[in-house]
């Protein structure tokens, strides 16, 4: 993606906020990251990180779905 395709709008979201919307534990958030099953973080420097919000909640969506058979 480069960055003409990035919204005007995207909000980045810290851990903390990424276990609350989501209810995962943090070790359970990376193993599904690891297995491909969550989005990735964005690199913010070193040793800071975040993830794409809307990204989050769209995950957070498809699950909600799958278990209501939607």
């Amino acid at each position: 993606m480069n960055t003409a395709e990035i919204p005007d709008d995207v909000e980045l979201i810290r851990v903390a906020e990424v276990l609350r919307i989501t209810g995962l534990s943090r070790s359970t958030l990376y193993e599904k990251m690891m297995a491909n099953q969550f989005p990735k973080q964005v690199n913010l420097g070193t040793r800071s990180v975040a993830w794409v919000k809307s990204e989050v909640q769209a995950w957070a969506r498809e699950r909600i779905s799958a278990a209501r058979n939607c």
